[in-house]
């Protein structure tokens, strides 16, 4: 499904990437975690081709991406923050990434699921976040691609919507399908994941499930676990 060898980026001197290796086969829950500017986000934009890595091979569904931007197509992307025109209302930008990428109608369940239809007629600068990232959920999941990369998803989530991600998330996974998640709420993650890959300093310092990980640190709960790496690392 994702495969990196050898991946290598540096911002001016800045070395963010530092030789990760990782292979993604098909099907399950995968977060990416780190502290910031561990190089987490750079590896997302890397995979999604936004990022032009100095070294490495990245191949996503057998494709080496250096060679081929179709791939594109077979990933459904969800940013941390989600830049809409203002100016737009909801439904218009439905209709618009509709007409892009194409049509489906699964965009009428997921407003029913997150109960977005209040605010279709409304203007996208006029959203508040919450609202704003049940849009973007929405244009997420309203395509059916074999790879999701989900960044930050939970971010300004009521609680109600926030059971609603993770059915949907679940929905997902038992479609076999691929999905990549970043976050910071240890909670989701713990509750989701099948698997993390933690990076620091630009590689990766664990991969494995957070039973492995609880074991590997001598640590009763995964926030402990994580705590207990960043505080080795950082003595």
């Amino acid at each position: 499904m994702v495969s990196i060898q050898n991946l290598y980026k540096r911002f001016g001197k800045n070395e963010v990437l530092k030789g990760i290796d990782l292979s993604i086969k098909g099907g399950g829950i995968f977060a990416i975690l780190g502290p910031n500017g561990s190089g987490k986000t750079t590896l997302i934009k890397s995979i999604l081709g936004m990022v032009i890595p100095n070294k490495g091979d990245i191949s996503v569904l057998g494709e080496n991406i250096s060679k081929n931007s179709d791939y594109r197509h077979k990933i459904d992307y969800l940013p941390q923050i989600a830049n809409f025109p203002s100016n737009l209302k909801v439904k218009e930008l439905i209709r618009m990434i509709k007409d892009l990428r194409k049509n489906t109608n699964e965009d009428e369940r997921l407003i029913e699921l997150f109960k977005i239809q209040p605010f279709l007629d409304k203007k996208l600068g006029n959203l508040s976040g919450g609202t704003k990232q049940k849009v973007n959920i929405l244009l997420t999941f309203m395509f059916d691609s074999p790879l999701i990369i989900l960044d930050e998803p939970t971010t300004g989530l009521d609680p109600i919507s926030l059971i609603r991600l993770k059915e949907l998330i679940q929905d997902e996974k038992a479609k076999g399908k691929t999905i990549l998640i970043t976050s910071h709420i240890m909670s989701f993650v713990e509750e989701v994941s099948d698997e993390i890959v933690f990076i620091l300093e630009g590689k990766i310092y664990f991969r494995g499930s957070i039973s492995e990980l609880k074991t590997k640190t001598s640590q009763p709960d995964f926030e402990h676990a994580i705590a207990s790496i960043l505080t080795d690392n950082h003595a």
